[in-house]
């Protein structure tokens, strides 16, 4: 399994504005090898506030083919002159190959 985070830094009171973007329904999510995408939000930060997006693979070689998709590299195309939206502080992308998952005892 991979899980990729993406972690978004928003000025105070936009985080709808990001929430909006990962939300809605995208061509992502008829990949093959998608398992979930989880939205959270951290509102508790004084001057800012984060939305963390994580999405799980089933592989490795899934998110490979989500990445080399038509629909992903033409997304990026259409995207690439626009400015970033001037509410975005940062943004930040890791990848992590699950090494092992332990369930709770109690279901």
């Amino acid at each position: 399994m991979l899980i990729q985070t993406r972690t978004i830094t928003v000025q105070k009171d936009k985080v709808d504005l990001v929430l909006e973007r990962f939300t809605k329904e995208s061509p992502m999510d008829a990949m093959d090898g998608l398992i979930d995408k989880t939205v959270m939000v951290n509102r508790k930060k004084q001057d800012y506030e984060e939305v963390v997006v994580m999405i799980r693979w089933s592989s490795v070689e899934d998110w490979k083919n989500w990445e080399k998709s038509d629909v992903h590299i033409q997304g990026h195309r259409e995207n690439r002159s626009k400015p970033a939206p001037d509410y975005i502080i940062s943004t930040a992308v890791n990848m992590y190959e699950v090494q092992t998952i332990k369930e709770g005892l109690k279901k």
